[in-house]
């Protein structure tokens, strides 16, 4: 079995999670063909998509200026799994805390930016996450914090007392970036085991 995965590559580790998919699609004896995203028109061929890391303003208008903002918004509609790591965790939510910041609203929740501290305050850490048997070695580089949920929220893991992974329908979000290990567990996590339990 094949899957068509979409990397948005606005900005962020677009390789390293391309990577991280394909991997996780082997271990569930499977094949991803990886496409990047940079205009309108990919996302609704698209099985599976990914939000990376970056800088989130300028993520949030490049998605609304290149017409992809309502196709990532369609996708997550008609209940097609999503990942969103960091700055694409903020681009998701409801409120970035930042008006500059034009969000997607797909994940009912409040993120307050570089909440772990600036660049040089980068950390990884032995994270639990619901779902895996195992700690996830998360890597927090300018990590948001996510300061408030809606009810139908799932919270996957904290750090400091702070969520840092949550599950809203399709969508899981990452305060982390899980591309920048040779740990694909939360990709298969967000894709594969999401894909497999729908109906």
């Amino acid at each position: 079995m094949s899957v068509t995965a979409g990397v948005v590559a606005v900005q962020g580790d677009v390789s390293e999670h391309a990577a991280a998919i394909r991997a996780a699609a082997r271990a569930h004896g499977q094949t991803a063909e990886v496409r990047e995203i940079r205009e309108a028109g990919l996302v609704p061929a698209v099985d599976l998509l990914l939000l990376p890391g970056g800088e989130s303003t300028t993520i949030s208008r490049l998605l609304h200026r290149e017409g992809i903002a309502e196709e990532v918004r369609a996708h997550v509609d008609a209940g097609k799994p999503v990942l969103a790591t960091c700055a694409g965790l903020i681009v998701a939510s409801r409120d970035a805390g930042d008006e500059r910041v034009e969000t997607l609203g797909v994940v009912d929740a409040a993120v307050e930016r570089n909440a772990f501290g600036r660049q040089r305050d980068s950390f990884q850490a032995p994270l639990e996450v619901a779902g895996l048997a195992e700690p996830f070695p998360a890597v927090f580089i300018r990590a948001p914090a996510i300061t408030d949920v809606g009810p139908g929220v799932e919270i996957l893991a904290s750090w400091e007392d702070r969520p840092v992974a949550i599950r809203d329908g399709p969508v899981v979000g990452t305060a982390f970036h899980p591309e920048l290990t040779e740990d694909s567990r939360i990709h298969d996590l967000a894709f594969f085991e999401t894909l497999e339990s729908a109906p």
